[in-house]
């Protein structure tokens, strides 16, 4: 049962296909990748900034 309530709401296989076609409509072969290095390198970036926050919350913790 609660295996369902973290799937819903997400999308299915079919759905998944028909996003990936229309971003290839929308942007083409050769766009697709540099896309996909910017989505990276927005991930890695929050990781850092999300790390760096939590030293510092530590830090603080320290002082008190």
């Amino acid at each position: 049962m609660t295996f369902n309530i973290f799937l819903l709401g997400m999308p299915s296989v079919g759905s998944w296909v028909i996003i990936a076609l229309a971003l290839l409509l929308f942007f083409g072969g050769k766009k697709i990748p540099e896309l996909m290095k910017g989505l990276g390198g927005g991930i890695k970036e929050f990781k850092k900034a999300s790390k760096d926050d939590k030293k510092e919350d530590e830090k603080i913790e320290e002082k008190k």
